[in-house]
């Protein structure tokens, strides 16, 4: 009994532990960005550096870090020491004459490298081709695309693509998007518009050692782009609260494996289990077999037989998830085989014997 005070403190105290370790392992820039219902994520620098050597020749990655070294000294930016690529993709309502409206996009970078540098040197390339505003405290560079310019006064629905904008939403991170889109962004990271939704955050990085991961709200996107939600001018509250098509996906090196992991939210552990028993029962059937094995026939024998075997389908709680892992030397020598030169890969296979040619033979007519 005399343990029960302590007991109940840790319990109040562990979701708070979990919130800063979690706030710890995302970079600040992207809990900061607005709002989104499609995000991918990419480590280059985890990338370049743990993954591309254990599959690639010494030779060609010692080429790649010396172009690298090149890029740095050319433009102050090292690819491998990039720490994350974010694109952000968010759905509008239509407009109140009941047009679609493209959605926003915007990519995120950061690393090592200085952002207000990079912009500079950008005004001094392209000088009077990119114009300059005060938005808050930030400074948004913009400039129109000439080409989509031209197609959008034929097609209006390309009108917010024109412009194309960039910030530098912290000395280290940049982001380059629609101009609407970034406008959102400096007002999100100020504090003074709407910031993307914690959980969508947390699926996205769910694994904060992934070398790619995305996630999104499909249904929760069709909803806003076709009118479910209202218009721009007469906004309605949605009839719906499921998470229901919610997904997550990611590729992570896991010590020797290369490891993919899939998940769809089905709304409650019943659906999951009715989704993922109904898939299991349709990969069992002789067509999908057929289609799967063709669609596979271009995949070396090795590296497919690798992946069906560790291919799982199981329903958690209230997601349909898909795992895959197989070894990385397996990805490595798939990848070593399909960057061959084409003769060298046919030169390497045993030559087939041409069949022995007959000669034609004249039979002697008989008196």
């Amino acid at each position: 009994m005399k343990r029960k005070p302590s007991i109940l403190l840790l319990l109040v105290l562990l979701p708070s532990f979990v919130s800063v370790a979690f706030a710890q392992s995302v970079p600040a820039p992207l809990t900061n960005l607005p709002e989104a219902d499609l995000l991918i994520y990419m480590s280059p620098q985890r990338t370049l550096n743990d993954f591309i050597p254990k599959v690639m020749p010494a030779k060609d990655v010692a080429a790649m870090q010396s172009n690298f070294a090149e890029m740095k000294k050319a433009v102050g930016v090292d690819p491998a020491t990039i720490e994350y690529l974010v694109i952000a993709v968010r759905f509008n309502r239509p407009t109140g004459d009941l047009n679609f409206v493209v959605p926003d996009v915007m990519a995120v970078v950061g690393g090592d490298f200085s952002s207000e540098s990079l912009l500079s040197l950008a005004q001094l390339t392209l000088q009077d081709k990119l114009l300059s505003e005060k938005h808050g405290s930030k400074t948004i560079s913009s400039m129109a695309i000439e080409p989509i310019a031209i197609e959008a006064q034929k097609n209006p629905v390309l009108k917010p693509y024109v412009n194309v904008a960039a910030v530098a939403l912290s000395p280290n991170s940049l982001a380059i998007g629609n101009y609407g889109y970034i406008k959102a962004a400096v007002d999100a990271a100020e504090g003074t518009g709407a910031r993307i939704k914690a959980e969508t955050i947390q699926s996205l990085m769910r694994d904060p050692n992934v070398l790619l991961a995305a996630t999104g709200a499909p249904w929760t996107s069709f909803a806003r782009s076709f009118g479910l939600l209202g218009t721009v001018l007469a906004p309605r509250e949605g009839r719906f609260d499921s998470n229901f098509g919610n997904f997550y996906l990611s590729a992570v090196i896991s010590g020797s494996n290369y490891s993919m992991r899939g998940a769809m939210n089905a709304d409650n552990p019943d659906t999951a289990k009715i989704i993922a028993n109904l898939l299991t029962s349709l990969m069992k059937t002789e067509d999908f077999q057929k289609g799967f094995n063709s669609g596979i026939s271009q995949i070396p024998e090795k590296a497919a037989l690798a992946v069906l075997q560790s291919f799982k389908l199981t329903a958690r709680e209230s997601e349909v998830v898909l795992e895959v892992d197989f070894p990385l030397e397996t990805l490595a020598d798939f990848i070593r085989e399909e960057s061959k030169p084409k003769d060298a890969a046919s030169s390497s296979a045993p030559a087939k014997k041409k069949p022995a040619t007959r000669r034609p033979t004249t039979r002697k007519r008989r008196n």
